[in-house]
Order: C-alpha cells, then structure tokens, then sequence
C-alpha cells in the first residue's frame, strides 16, 4: 500500500467526495425512525464498542445518552471492554463489520446479552453474529480514512435521542462550502479540545488529521488541556476547541502566540472542518488519504 502520490489533483478524491456528503446523510440518518426504535430503549443499562473512529463516536453517543437521563452508557473499545457488568444490551459500532476485535467480542456475548450492531457493510459477518442489525449502507465508504460513516452513524444516535439535526445539517453545509484559511491548514501541530460529548470528536479529529496527513496532533478533555499539555503551544501552532470552550481558555492559549480555533457551528459541523483542514494537509504534501501508510479499511488480525 502507498502512501504518496504524483497525482496531487487525484489524491483523497473518495474523502473529498464523501465528506461532502455528510450534510445529505445526516439528514437521511435522522429520518430513519425505524432504525432509532432498534436502538436500546430509554432507562435500558447498555455499553457501546468500537475500535478506532469508532470508538470515538461511541464515546460522544455514550455521554449524550447517560447526561440526557436515558440511561447508564458506557464506551469502550472493543479490545478493552467490560461487559460483564448485567448490562442489558450492547451496541457494536463498526464500518466494515469485520473488525477481529468487534467480531470476538460479540461472538462472546451470543446468547447472553442482547447485541445491536451500526453497521456500514450490510452484508459483512457482524451482520449475521448480532440480535439485530442496523445496516447505513448509503454511508459506506471508498476511502480508508474514514469521514462520513463515523459521523452519520453518530447523527442516528443523536436523533435516536430525540435531537433535532436540522442546524446541525444545515451547519454542515456551511462547513462543506467554506474557504479555508491558509495559515490554519499550514500549522505546524494542532491539539483538539472538547468537553462533554465533543471529547470524542476532539479524539476524532486529531486521528483524521494524523491518518490522513501524518501530522503531529493530540486531543484532550479542554479542561487537561492546562495540566501540562498547553506547555506544546506556541506561535505556528493551533488549538481547536470543539463546541463552547471553558471561561479563559482562549486568553489562556491566545498568551502563548498559538492559534486559538473555535466555530460558532455544531460541534459536529466543525469536525468537518477539520476533516477537510486533513485532507488539503495530505495533498499539500503529495499524500493520498485514500491510501495512507500503513493502514488499510478493517483492521483483520491473525488468528
């Protein structure tokens, strides 16, 4: 697999369509009622898994379920969870369904506990192991680095909530259609911030960037952020608070000479900003998000 390309004009041309679709697909996502009613029903104890991006979307799912009082939720990648804890159901993230770690550890839970699978492959094997499948084919992906799957899947969840995603689509578009500044594209290192929910979008954003742009990023709860990390920020540098930044953050790292990134967007919207901050950091520098090094669509490990 490479990682460079001679083809700039070409390189991450399924990311740059894909994300671009997200504001149709979210849309579609919160329309899909059926599918929000197979998702754990209010007051239900449940964990979510994933691996990678899609543990970072079950982390945001997690904390907008359990602080809207619909019940314990807790997030876990696949690999590290634990599940024996008399929950009553747990729901499996993945895009591909062939995740080894996914697959094992539903495989453990047949017949014990209830599984639900968010599934972007619908004829994948994740399909056939779980109670019931919950199939976004329509966001399913071409490219490696994954955009529009993660963030439909979490669209589904918010609505399965009872959110309206009406600004959050609308603020999508907007993100899709913006011009980008030159100087936030050409930092030197950028660290994600959240709170709340955006912390998963925070962990998200930095593994685009660095997936699709070997760039040095790091993401954290923004309020760690001055227990040691600020102590990177300087001039050339960013820093991007996803959602609303906590009381003197911004002077704080304003004082560093780092550049302080926020948007007055849903924080959802603005993880598509930083999607494409990634992928025109990739062509910049001759890459190809499409196919980056060392990374392939599903992480299938060695029996």
């Amino acid at each position: 697999m490479t990682d460079a390309t001679t083809d700039t004009a070409a390189a991450g041309t399924h990311m740059a369509a894909e994300l671009a679709s997200q504001p149709e697909l979210w849309a579609r996502a919160a329309s899909l009622t059926d599918a929000h009613a197979r998702l754990p029903e209010r007051g239900a104890r449940i964990a979510v898994v994933g691996c990678g991006t899609s543990w970072f979307m079950a982390q945001s799912y997690a904390f907008l379920r359990e602080s809207t009082g619909q019940g314990q939720t807790d997030a876990f990648a696949a690999s590290e969870a634990f599940v024996d804890r008399g929950y009553d159901a747990v729901v499996a993230l993945t895009r591909s369904g062939t995740t080894t770690e996914v697959l094992q550890l539903t495989e453990q839970l047949r017949g014990r506990v209830r599984t639900i699978g968010v599934i972007g492959d619908e004829a994948s094997p994740l399909a056939d192991l779980v109670d019931d499948a919950i199939t976004l084919p329509f966001a399913d992906e071409q490219s490696v680095v994954q955009t529009r799957f993660a963030t439909t899947a979490l669209a589904l969840f918010r609505a399965s909530l009872g959110e309206s995603l009406e600004q959050a689509v609308a603020d999508a578009a907007a993100a899709v259609a913006e011009e980008l500044d030159p100087d936030l594209v050409a930092s030197e290192q950028f660290t994600f911030l959240g709170r709340g929910w955006t912390v998963g979008l925070a962990h998200e954003a930095a593994l685009k960037m660095r997936e699709a742009s070997q760039s040095w990023t790091e993401s954290y709860p923004a309020m760690e952020y001055r227990h040691g990390p600020i102590s990177i920020a300087s001039p050339g540098r960013t820093t991007w608070m996803f959602g609303q930044a906590p009381d003197g953050l911004a002077g704080d790292v304003a004082a560093t000479g780092a550049r302080f990134e926020t948007a007055a967007l849903d924080p959802m919207a603005d993880l598509v900003r930083a999607q494409r901050v990634a992928l025109e950091r990739a062509r910049a520098k001759g890459l190809d998000p499409d196919r980056p090094r060392n990374l392939s669509r599903s992480v299938i490990l060695d029996a």
